[in-house]
């Protein structure tokens, strides 16, 4: 989270690289912790560079499938660990699937902006 310097009451928000970096970090990690995690994206003002103060983080993940109804599968995932706010949204591959497919505002935006941060290649990006 946000941190305060020692000699001042300004908070010091964490810069694009060090959310970026705790960003995989935490997907590695939340990857071990749920298998069935195909991929996982950021979204939004950090992906595009868009961020502030203030800015959350918005995160996607697509999942192979889940018992739980869509509304509830964030919480099952360490997301306050990250270094701001973050929202998540947790799709399963079929729900990820139809809404690629049928072609909203917030489809295309997510086609077209989201940075795909896990898995990570073997060259070391991110898928």
């Amino acid at each position: 989270m946000p941190g305060r310097s020692l000699t001042s009451s300004v908070l010091e928000w964490p810069d694009r690289e060090t959310v970026g970096q705790a960003a995989r970090a935490w997907a590695a990690e939340e990857a071990r912790r749920h298998p069935e995690l195909v991929r996982l994206g950021i979204f939004g003002s950090w992906a595009s560079g868009d961020w502030g103060v203030g800015s959350d983080l918005d995160l996607v993940a697509v999942v192979r499938g889940s018992d739980r109804p869509f509304h509830e599968r964030a919480r099952d995932w360490a997301y306050e660990k990250l270094p701001v706010p973050a929202d998540l949204l947790v799709y399963t591959e079929a729900e990820w699937e139809r809404l690629m497919a049928e072609g909203s505002r917030f489809a295309r935006m997510l086609r077209e902006r989201t940075r795909w941060i896990w898995p990570e290649r073997p060259d070391g990006d991110a898928a």
